[in-house]
């Protein structure tokens, strides 16, 4: 069983310390994340359990309440939500989405969304979801409620029609694959899947979206393996699959959250379980002339990461964690060379955040799933407690001091 070596909020290891070991400390992290970082292979990322500054409740406005329990979410360009409705709450409809009288409705029609209505495209399993500029919504259909092919389709929300279907090859599969979320290269014509498996066979996943070719690269590196060391714990107790034959065990997931900087040049990545966030060039993962072992070679240090299944970045680069274990919403910034993991907003109504995303408005929304209540980690009983909420916030104010 793995042992949780901290507890509760503790103060920020560097405030109660003597400037010997804050100095000492600050010259490690330089060395760990200047620009001439080492290989991850050789990165010994520091552990900060804790934070330097308290977040504000006030800043989180509840915007809408989802009809089941979310496992991905994005935002048209108009402003609409999108939501997938988690497998594991075996919600009647995959995707929904909040039209413009407040109502869910499913997305993007109710024959996508039926097994056995006759659509040429069927919506089995969608967890990841993603918007672009001309209004075209990708959705991640991973397979896993009956076992079909996984897919990405694309519905073009002006033309109200299918404008793609890419099956995900079963060369880019593990047997044990289980797609997560995704992220569209703004500025290519690719799309980067995290595939978190079973925490050791994880993967990213590149597809290129005109010919169709989808590849696993990174496969069983460190950067999305999870860490055994790190505890999955949620108010107070260890997060554990119990079956309805009373066995439990351990929730194995690899590489989850994800996202791309906004000029396309960086793909942002980390195990859910992991406390520690990578990059690398998505140059390097368009090409197919790249032998594995040079690609792994690539992968960089980038930051603290809380237990997480999302992130996102804002304008100004900094990026944002949904933190499941204590949640909130953390960050880090390029001020502080990205060194220091800093508490955004912590609030009782949070439960397993996700779905971070940064919407037309230019507002921080994500939303609280309550995963860890469902039947799959019940013994079968769903102890949820709707609502499930869906929040907006502020993004860090622009400064020179960020305490």
């Amino acid at each position: 069983m793995l042992q949780r070596t901290s507890s509760k909020n503790t103060p920020f290891p560097l405030r109660n310390r003597g400037r010997f070991f804050v100095l000492t400390f600050t010259c490690l992290a330089v060395l760990l994340f200047s620009v001439q970082q080492s290989p991850a292979p050789d990165l010994k990322l520091p552990k900060l359990p804790s934070f330097s500054k308290k977040g504000r409740g006030d800043e989180l406005e509840e915007t809408a309440q989802a009809p089941s329990g979310p496992g991905g979410m994005c935002m048209t360009v108009s402003g609409d939500y999108i939501v997938s409705c988690h497998q594991f709450f075996n919600y009647r409809y995959r995707v929904v989405r909040l039209d413009k009288d407040d109502n869910w409705v499913p997305f993007p029609n109710e024959a996508m969304n039926t097994p056995g209505s006759g659509s040429s495209v069927i919506l089995d399993s969608v967890l990841g979801l993603a918007s672009d500029s001309r209004g075209i919504v990708w959705m991640l259909d991973n397979g896993r409620r009956t076992g079909t092919m996984p897919k990405l389709v694309a519905w073009d929300t002006k033309k109200e029609a299918i404008h793609r279907v890419i099956p995900i090859n079963q060369q880019a599969l593990s047997p044990r694959s289980f797609l997560k979320n995704l992220v569209l290269d703004p500025v290519a014509p690719f799309i980067y899947i995290s595939d978190p498996a079973d925490g050791h066979s994880s993967a990213i996943i590149v597809v290129d979206t005109e010919t169709g070719l989808t590849r696993r690269l990174l496969e069983g590196h460190r950067s999305v393996q999870m860490d055994q060391t790190i505890p999955f714990e949620i108010d107070g107790g260890r997060v554990e699959v119990r079956r309805p034959d009373g066995a439990v065990a351990t929730p194995l997931t690899g590489v989850s959250p994800i996202a791309i900087d906004r000029k396309g040049e960086w793909l942002f990545y980390g195990p859910r379980n992991g406390s520690s966030l990578f990059k690398i060039k998505t140059e390097l993962l368009r090409r197919d002339d790249i032998q594995p072992h040079v690609l792994q070679s690539q992968v960089l240090g980038v930051s603290p990461k809380p237990v997480c299944d999302s992130l996102v970045i804002d304008s100004k680069g900094r990026i944002y964690f949904g933190d499941i274990s204590r949640g909130s919403i953390d960050y880090v910034s390029p001020e502080e060379d990205y060194l220091n993991l800093r508490l955004h907003i912590q609030d009782p109504r949070i439960t397993w955040p996700g779905g971070l995303l940064i919407g037309p408005d230019g507002q921080l929304h994500f939303f609280s799933s309550q995963l860890h209540r469902t039947p799959f980690f019940n013994s079968g009983k769903d102890v949820t407690t709707p609502p499930f909420s869906i929040f907006r916030a502020r993004p860090r104010p622009s400064s020179r001091f960020p305490f």
